[in-house]
């Protein structure tokens, strides 16, 4: 099969959609499928590979380092047109995944679209709350324009199918516990830290960004250092609002962004994962955490949901329950045989996530769409054909 996948973010971009659409991209490959990228051109020296098509960008505003894709419609088309792809997936809600349906729907492609990002939470996160139904509804118009769109989550399709979305089909997310394990935990990295063998090291792993509710983050360290003074926090990532953050706390741990082993030593290394964010539509880090074996602290929803038990993995806390996510960060930091249970616990809650399994799974959705059409447009002809007989 030919297909197609339309992304605004990609690698070496660093966050959770570029993650995973390269993921989902390399699965379909392994798969044996000619697989198509459309992306923006990310640099002035950026070179489109021979599967690649790059398409003019312009940068997102508050968010240096990624760009939008400009509107394409046009070029999509003579490109789809030369070279027609059986079924196209569209990763990203900007102007080139606009236009990306637009072009396949013009020339009767079946598309999918996936549900990445809760813009409509960042409406708060950034001040403008009176802008949460619009965005919604932004966002329901493009997906709706999808044969599919697909989510990670139960939990999600629920909400999106209360919210009038059409069409939502669940795609599990994986982990590759071969990269992520609590083996690669690192006493040489810690001691660059200035961290010992019974020294608490919290991590934060993540784009350090206003809508990852990052003050939540400090206020419960601050608690921990009560019971645990010589605690540490080391912070892995980027983002807008880490000058702020490191300027604030001169004694937390800046990493910058780690990627592959790196990041899976900067993960293993630490002893509670602190992840405060409440406007994820999965957070692949949580199954990162567990996988590498860390107790974690989150909020019940996304991939906390589907994946961390309380008591068992960390801390599964009540959404906007900031006492209770504080209470939880203390309790599991001072409590090291308690830690030293969770962390075998937390691994053997993944282990068994494959991500050759979404790759399967990915490539049955697009072909189910691809068959649908294909009998919709079969049973046109037949129509046509009875109705000339007649």
């Amino acid at each position: 099969m030919r297909y197609a996948i339309v992304s605004e973010t990609y690698p070496p971009e660093v966050n959770g959609v570029a993650l995973t659409v390269q993921g989902l991209e390399q699965g379909l490959r392994a798969r044996g499928h000619d697989v198509h990228l459309i992306r923006p051109c990310q640099s002035p020296q950026d070179i489109a590979a021979a599967h690649e098509v790059l398409v003019r960008g312009a940068p997102l505003p508050r968010y240096p380092g990624l760009r939008l894709g400009l509107p394409a419609t046009s070029r999509l088309i003579q490109t789809w047109t030369q070279a027609r792809p059986d079924a196209v997936y569209v990763a990203t809600e900007g102007p080139l995944g606009w236009s990306a349906l637009r072009a396949a729907r013009r020339l009767g492609i079946p598309a999918a679209s996936g549900f990445h990002t809760r813009f409509d939470e960042y409406m708060r996160d950034y001040g403008l709350p009176f802008l949460t139904g619009a965005a919604l509804a932004w966002m329901r118009r493009f997906h709706n324009d999808a044969d599919a769109t697909l989510v990670p989550t139960r939990e999600l399709l629920d909400f999106l199918v209360a919210q009038r979305f059409r069409n939502v089909v669940r795609l599990p997310r994986a982990v590759d516990t071969g990269l992520f394990d609590p083996r690669r935990r690192d006493d040489s990295l810690r001691a660059q830290w200035g961290v010992g063998e019974r020294t608490l090291l919290a991590i934060y792993v993540g784009r350090i960004a206003a809508e990852k509710n990052l003050d939540l983050a400090v206020r419960a360290f601050r608690q921990i250092q009560n019971v645990r003074p010589d605690a540490r926090f080391v912070w892995i990532g980027d983002g807008p609002a880490r000058a702020k953050l490191e300027h604030d706390n001169p004694d937390f741990i800046f990493c910058g962004v780690q990627r592959d082993e790196a990041l899976a030593r900067h993960f293993a290394s630490g002893d509670l994962f602190v992840f405060p964010s409440l406007s994820e539509t999965f957070g692949n880090v949580t199954l990162e955490a567990l996988a590498s074996g860390v107790p974690t602290v989150a909020f019940d929803y996304g991939a906390a949901r589907e994946y961390l038990r309380d008591g068992v993995h960390g801390a599964a806390v009540a959404p906007n329950d900031e006492a209770g996510f504080i209470a939880q960060c203390v309790r599991i930091a001072a409590d090291d045989a308690m830690r030293e249970t969770m962390r075998d616990a937390a691994r053997q809650a993944v282990i068994a996530l494959r991500p050759e399994q979404v790759s399967t799974d990915f490539d049955a959705l697009l072909q189910q769409l691809v068959d649908t059409r294909r009998e919709r447009a079969a049973g046109t002809l037949a129509t046509a054909a009875e109705r000339e007989a007649s």
